[in-house]
């Protein structure tokens, strides 16, 4: 694959930008991230983009003129919460079901945590995007939940464990490939949750 420096833009009016539709600029922060997870950020080139997606290069460099550019956008269209909407009416279901939902995308953004590690040690942009799309919203989520736990009074709100859960279940997500090599599934991350996150919080 051609380096990024040999991969610079084509020559294009600076000034305009192509008109896509939403539908085609999701499918170029999709092929641009899921090419980010298969080969590492830095594998990734503009060039390699616009063949998969069957563009011109010019097309891309338009819209974000540099790679990193192009990543963060994706990233931060990227941006959702799989936590918010989950209420089961307590918070041993609530974090039950927190933990199936981040074992069911596990693999994608685990994977692509793995692949943007050393990028965002010497990008900030590309650092804060991440933050802003794959951790921020979880860990707003999570605390949510947590606030609901100790308003209904199941959780002393001075428990020291509260502080604790997001750190607990984002960091399992991440660890768990290195040590055991393999993905923290939904079944795992209930048992997870079950053993060490319901007890340090009280709750069976």
């Amino acid at each position: 694959m051609t380096s990024q420096a040999a991969d610079g833009p084509e020559p294009v009016v600076a000034s305009r930008r192509s008109k896509i539709t939403p539908e085609r600029e999701r499918e170029f922060f999709d092929a641009v991230l899921e090419q980010i997870r298969e080969c590492g950020y830095d594998a990734v080139t503009m060039e390699g983009v616009a063949a998969s997606t069957r563009c011109s290069k010019s097309t891309l460099y338009r819209q974000w003129k540099t790679k990193p550019q192009f990543v963060v956008a994706a990233l931060r269209s990227s941006s959702r919460s799989r936590f918010a909407g989950i209420d089961t009416g307590t918070l041993a279901g609530d974090l039950r079901g927190a933990a199936r939902a981040a074992g069911e995308w596990s693999g994608k953004d685990t994977r692509l945590l793995q692949a943007l590690g050393h990028a965002i040690m010497q990008d900030p942009d590309l650092k804060r995007a991440l933050r802003e799309a794959l951790v921020e919203p979880e860990i707003a989520a999570l605390r949510e939940i947590l606030r609901r736990g100790v308003e209904r009074g199941e959780v002393p709100p001075d428990t020291p464990a509260l502080e604790y859960v997001p750190a607990q279940m984002f960091g399992v997500l991440r660890i768990r490939p290195v040590l055991e090599g393999a993905y923290a599934d939904p079944d795992y991350m209930v048992r997870f949750v079950e053993a060490a996150v319901l007890p340090a919080l009280g709750l069976e």
